[in-house]
């Protein structure tokens, strides 16, 4: 049966009260600003944008060079925006999961996916060896059937993943409820150790405490506002901060801008801002975990194409988000606040688990994901290749931005190397459709997919069409 489509009053209620914060940015342990930028600099790499996409940047620019002078400017607070509002799954596919990687570079899959995992590898090496407190912890994932549809195709999971270097569980109805009970579940496919859950604030933060104990200058509460001279041998970046106005001269760019407007104008037809919004529960009482299990902590997700994805914090909570995705033309701070999606989920956590009605909520926040056509990363050059960017992470970013910053610095520093030779680096997504007629399309999409899952998955004309381009919605 799909989940409701209409919450009840009393969901609005349990949602009212909840602040209106991202819960791992609500943490007393949150670093001390840095000071904004003003006057002018010149530098080896400038790094626009604080999230993981170019913290990582800038780590791995000092990392193999620690002569390299790199500055890194973020418009507000380092982890603030995506990196600080997800649900904190770290995984090991770069390129959105194995379905949409298989369709779309098949030949090269098995290379794409052992990167993936050697990347996952290396997040958790540096981890350690910052000795980040990031509760980092390899939990690994459980792809959950909530509707006798999802069955489809899960027998033959695991032949497929081991086939292209995955390893993949089927769990019965039983099997699944010896990790986690539900009335709901019929089945799921675990993946032990390709996922891992981490609070992403305090990894953001940890990643910012190593760049600068390598020496890297960040400044905060600083934007970058457009590009100035580009004729010489340096690019000239302008800024804006409360403290006044500011020049960068750089020898190489990277831009780690994820969904916020890119100071390339052309990125501006490949990506778009798609709102995701999530919710924390009080934390539980221990009746109640015992009702539902879930002692392994893994990170949950139901299949479909409106999805929700879960999981326990370190204070006993339920972490409960996805499912709306809600295209807005920009980003803007309006767009966080939904009161229906939050209901929404909240209906939506007492159908999964009945043993939490009534649960009061102490977060609920949302969030822009830059989403693009082909529902992974893609990367580029600009201004005769001194300009770099990775966009495009669509909601699977935490792990995946540490290898779009080694294909930047690749491409920044004219190395050929396995990550450049690919051709999910070389080529780029379908851009969308201009306005207004983007936003048609989009909302066509997600009326057409939330129709597919009433249906027993069943797609119709649009979807069928969209299969046939390549841009078919499979995540």
């Amino acid at each position: 049966m799909p989940f409701a489509r209409t919450p009840r009053p009393s969901s609005y209620a349990a949602v009212a009260d909840a602040s209106p914060l991202s819960f791992w940015l609500d943490d007393p342990r949150r670093p001390d600003p840095l000071a904004p930028f003003t006057g002018a600099a010149d530098t080896d790499l400038l790094v626009v944008g604080g999230g993981f996409s170019g913290l990582w940047t800038a780590l791995l620019a000092k990392e193999v060079d620690p002569s390299r002078d790199v500055l890194l400017l973020e418009g507000s607070r380092i982890g603030w925006a995506a990196s600080g509002r997800n649900g904190g799954f770290c995984s090991a596919s770069i390129t959105h999961g194995l379905e949409n990687g298989l369709s779309r570079w098949p030949e090269e899959i098995d290379d794409l996916v052992r990167m993936g995992r050697e990347n996952l590898d290396a997040i958790a090496a540096a981890i350690e060896r910052y000795a980040i407190d990031c509760s980092f912890e390899r939990t690994g994932d459980i792809a959950i059937a909530t509707d006798p549809h999802h069955l489809e195709g899960f027998t033959e999971a695991p032949a497929v993943g081991a086939e292209h270097g995955e390893k993949l569980e089927v769990l019965d109805r039983e099997q699944l409820a010896e990790l986690v009970r539900s009335p709901r579940y019929l089945g799921g496919v675990l993946d032990r150790d390709g996922v891992a859950l981490v609070n992403p604030a305090r990894l953001a933060w940890g990643l910012r405490a190593a760049c600068l104990s390598l020496g890297v200058r960040i400044h905060e509460h600083t934007r970058a506002v457009e590009f100035g001279d580009t004729s010489g041998a340096t690019v000239e970046i302008r800024t804006e901060s409360d403290a006044g106005a500011g020049s960068v001269r750089a020898a190489r760019v990277a831009l780690a801008t994820n969904a916020f407007p890119p100071l390339l104008r052309a990125l501006q037809h490949y990506v778009v801002p798609v709102y995701d919004y999530v919710l924390v529960t009080e934390p539980l009482t221990t009746e109640q975990w015992d009702a539902i299990g879930w002692d392994g902590r893994q990170g949950l997700s139901n299949i479909g194409n409106q999805f929700h994805y879960y999981r326990r914090t370190d204070d006993g909570r339920i972490l409960f988000g996805g499912y709306d995705a809600i295209y807005q033309p920009r980003v803007d701070a309006s767009h966080d606040q939904r009161q229906e999606s939050f209901a929404l989920l909240a209906e939506h956590l007492v159908e999964v688990f009945p043993v939490l009605e009534g649960v009061r909520f102490s977060h609920r926040w949302g969030g822009a994901i830059d989403t693009c056509s082909r529902f992974s990363a893609f990367f580029g050059t600009a201004h005769d290749d001194r300009v770099a960017y990775a966009v495009g992470y669509t909601g699977l970013g935490v792990g995946a931005t540490r290898f779009g910053a080694q294909v930047m610095l690749d491409l920044l520093d004219g190395r050929v190397t396995e990550r450049t030779r690919t051709r999910m680096v070389s080529t780029k997504p379908l851009p969308f459709p201009p306005v207004p007629f983007r936003g048609v399309a989009i909302g066509l999409t997600t009326w057409s997919l939330a129709r597919a899952d009433r249906r027993d998955g069943r797609r119709n004309l649009w979807l069928r069409t969209l299969d046939r381009l390549g841009l078919g919605f499979d995540s």
